[in-house]
């Protein structure tokens, strides 16, 4: 049916399909713009508008002049939805749908006044969409917005210059549309990586053991929950206690996904009874296989205290030694001769296993080398491992202990530092109390 439009009252109109240059109809003569151009148009630039209605006679007549600078709406018709489609491209900003077109037969029959409009949606998502509606046709509008339409205007009050402003508000509308979509889309993946990350994090395992643990973990990567730094304590049926903390090289995500595929893979292993060289022989494997580039190695220790609690075996793969302190006696470093090399460096490499006495009671702090390679506010020097055993002896004589004392080391590491560590940093912490031990 025609769909008249009033002309404007100043200014040359031009009906729909042609402008002074000639026709306009169609991709080619509407004079493409640059894909990804809405943001721009919607600035002040050309708009290309789609109207899809079914008047042959082509009455429906815009100005070729249409904002105060000039600018222009060029007009592309569709006298059905066969042929919006054909002529939808990126360079659309704006579709006006007539929603008096008649659509399927089965639309009919189920009585879908917005069948058309639900279609463009559809065939459309990423342009702005206007309803053209008859003046008393005021509820069908309200109904056209409601379902996805950025507005809707009533053919019997339109003129250029309202034409004009309500594609511009509808292309603006759309854009603020699309970017909050985009913001919630990327807060609920930030949501989902978070859980996913907390639930890679390790939970000790040490049921019917008088051990007390402690951990602290700070990634380098910003706004990460997870680097490449890793760790996990779990306790075997014989009452065994094993204690594991390594370090991936590198700080992305792909460091990360590394350091979590060696913990479950430690612990799958020292819960088949390997431990030693021939579990760091088979997590050698692991990380061959899984690593993206032969550069990449993992530093690595391991400890498992015997179930009186006394004595330890200790496995070092480049990594730095444990830190422990024992009652009445300065905290100093466990033996850390005759380690093996990382994981990763040399394929047949070989990990001694050192057998080390802890004592009846005693404070057993293991480490990335995160906490140890900040620099100190004092000449600019790295911290290293014996400015981190005279800093715990200092918090250690304070009256620090379990969770008090990790969060002020890595307090005062991050002071010392002169802010954040760039570095990954893993520290955890098994305490054996005399008085509550059961020899």
């Amino acid at each position: 049916m025609p769909v008249p439009v009033p002309r404007q009252r100043t200014g040359s109109p031009v009906a729909v399909g042609t402008t002074a240059a000639g026709p306009t109809s169609g991709p080619t003569a509407a004079g493409p713009l640059a894909a990804g151009s809405v943001t721009e148009a919607a600035g002040g630039g050309d708009l290309t508008l789609l109207v899809i209605e079914d008047d042959p006679a082509g009455t429906f007549t815009v100005p070729e002049l249409l904002g105060d600078a000039g600018t222009r709406v060029r007009i592309r018709t569709a006298r059905n939805l066969t042929e919006a489609e054909r002529l939808l491209t990126d360079d659309v900003h704006c579709i006006l749908v007539d929603l008096a077109l008649p659509g399927s037969s089965r639309d009919r029959a189920d009585g879908d006044e917005l069948a058309v409009l639900r279609h463009v949606l559809r065939i459309a998502p990423r342009h702005a969409v206007l309803a053209l509606t008859a003046d008393a046709d005021a509820d069908r509008a309200a109904e056209a917005v409601r379902v996805g339409a950025q507005d809707f205007l009533h053919r019997d009050e339109l003129d250029g210059r309202l034409l004009s402003r309500a594609i511009r508000y509808a292309v603006e509308r759309k854009r603020a549309d699309s970017t909050q979509v985009k913001l919630a889309e990327s807060r609920l993946r930030a949501q989902e990586n978070a859980r996913l990350e907390r639930g890679l994090l390790p939970t000790p395992l040490l049921q019917g053991s008088d051990l007390r643990f402690a951990a602290r973990y700070r990634p380098g990567r910003s706004r990460a929950l997870l680097g490449g730094d890793f760790y996990d304590t779990v306790r075997t049926p014989d009452g065994t206690v094993h204690a594991m903390i390594g370090d991936v090289c590198g700080h992305g995500p792909d460091e990360a996904a590394l350091g979590v595929e060696l913990r479950i893979a430690w612990r799958a292993l020292t819960f088949a009874g390997l431990c030693g060289d021939e579990l760091l022989s088979t997590l050698q494997q692991v990380l061959e296989h899984e690593r993206e580039s032969e550069e990449i190695f993992a530093t690595l220790c391991t400890v498992d205290i015997a179930p009186d609690g006394r004595r330890a075996g200790l496995c070092l793969a480049g990594h730095p030694s444990p830190l422990i302190a024992r009652k009445g006696r300065p905290a100093q470093l466990l033996p850390y001769e005759n380690g093996g090399p990382a994981l990763g460096l040399l394929p047949r490499a070989r990990w001694p296993r050192r057998q080390v006495e802890l004592g009846p009671a005693w404070s057993l702090m293991m480490y990335t080398d995160g906490l140890i390679e900040g620099r100190t506010s004092t000449d600019g020097e790295r911290l290293g491992q014996d400015g981190m055993v005279d800093m715990i002896n200092r918090q250690l004589t304070a009256g620090l202990r379990g969770e008090a004392l990790l969060e002020a080391a890595v307090a005062e590491v991050r002071e010392l530092n002169g802010g954040d560590l760039t570095d990954d940093v893993a520290v955890l912490l098994l305490d054996r109390d005399r008085d509550r031990a059961r020899d």
